[in-house]
């Protein structure tokens, strides 16, 4: 595929950071407790194993994006038990020209935090920690929904845009700054709601992928052009929900590959978690960019494991002690074993079967989750 034959195998060296000495194929026990956060830091977290609920879209929000009875059942059922090691909830739009769905839900206002709390605490109940992926869409809105142009890096629709979707308007630096801005505010809105992370979506066509893909991203200025460009208004937004979350993990969603020619490339994501995780990230979930959350031509569980194994080969030679999650066709525990001993991710994401079968954690995790 497009993007793959850029790989290039990092070596693990010497004095590299715990990650990375377990970085390589070996460590095969998804059901090991795992330490997210900095040694010595604030955000500290420790889960009871390594697999995860991956945030996916529910569609169960009410229609004012307010977090109401259809979501937070959502979320207690499949947390029920206490079986995983952490529950990610499906992304959040930072901001009302943000929104992608009618029934995403909402993180842009403050009005949203009592809901986002019920959200937080019906996961907690089962003693579990919960993350909440904050997001804007970019040009995968629309008028129906916002009443308003969509935003994007440079007027262009993403590839996988449906013809005839309105052309977007690029954004100027007010544009930027106050998207920046949503992101850290929506991360204290989840910190006054008692999540115990944040995740920015920088995956799957939204705005920060957007800004990160060379398809998407034609400026000249210093959010275009090479890599570190592209990656600057997620580093702006990381460092907005930085400063508002002191005590919390903050992972990012990584769109690490295109598949398409022109598009971001198996090394472009390596480069890209390099950066982020030395801006300070505590984790990065590896997913895919503008061919969005699938793979065409392939039926390996681990859809994205091209790119994982080489970033997290990346973050370990740069002496970079931080996990890599892996989601995408997984569908059971011997597949988890399989990706972890071929060092393809320290955390497993488990998706599309959770949402189907509310009671996948319970069939698959109970043997292992309580040891």
């Amino acid at each position: 595929m497009a993007g793959e034959k850029d790989a290039a195998p990092v070596a693990a060296g010497a004095g590299q950071s715990a990650a990375g000495a377990a970085a390589g194929a070996g460590d095969a026990d998804p059901f090991a407790p795992l330490e997210l956060g900095r040694c010595g830091g604030d955000s500290h977290l420790r889960l009871r194993n390594r697999f995860a609920l991956a945030p996916m879209a529910s569609g169960r929000a009410e229609t004012d994006g307010s977090v109401g009875e259809r979501l937070t059942d959502h979320y207690a059922e499949r947390a029920s038990g206490g079986y995983w090691g952490l529950v990610e909830c499906g992304h959040h739009f930072v901001s009302a020209d943000g929104r992608a769905t009618a029934r995403q839900a909402s993180i842009a206002s403050d009005e949203d935090v009592d809901g986002l709390a019920r959200e937080a605490a019906v996961v907690h109940e089962h003693d579990t920690p919960v993350f909440v992926q904050i997001s804007h869409a970019g040009s995968a809105t629309g008028w129906r929904l916002t009443r308003k142009q969509a935003l994007s890096p440079s007027g262009i629709n993403c590839p996988g845009a449906k013809v005839g979707h309105p052309l977007p308007r690029p954004m100027d630096e007010g544009d930027i700054a106050r998207v920046v801005e949503a992101f850290g505010q929506a991360a204290r809105r989840a910190r006054l709601a008692g999540f115990d992370g944040v995740e920015l979506h920088a995956a799957h066509g939204y705005l920060l992928d957007q800004f990160l893909s060379p398809l998407t991203n034609h400026r000249t200025d210093a959010y275009g052009g090479p890599l570190a460009n592209r990656l600057r208004i997620t580093l702006e937004a990381l460092d907005a929900v930085r400063a508002q979350v002191e005590g919390m993990v903050v992972s990012v969603r990584l769109g690490g590959c295109d598949y398409l020619p022109g598009g971001t490339t198996v090394a472009d994501a390596c480069e890209a978690a390099v950066l982020l995780a030395q801006h300070g990230v505590d984790m990065i979930s590896v997913s895919g960019g503008m061919c969005y959350y699938t793979r065409r031509n392939t039926l390996e569980s681990g859809w994205f494991a091209g790119v994982s194994t080489p970033v997290r080969q990346a973050l370990a030679s740069a002496g970079l002690d931080v996990p890599t999650m892996l989601a995408g066709g997984i569908r059971n525990v011997d597949d988890a074993r399989r990706l972890m001993a071929r060092g393809a991710c320290d955390l497993v994401g488990i998706g599309r079967p959770a949402l189907n079968n509310p009671r996948w954690a319970r069939r698959n995790l109970r043997t292992g989750a309580r040891r």
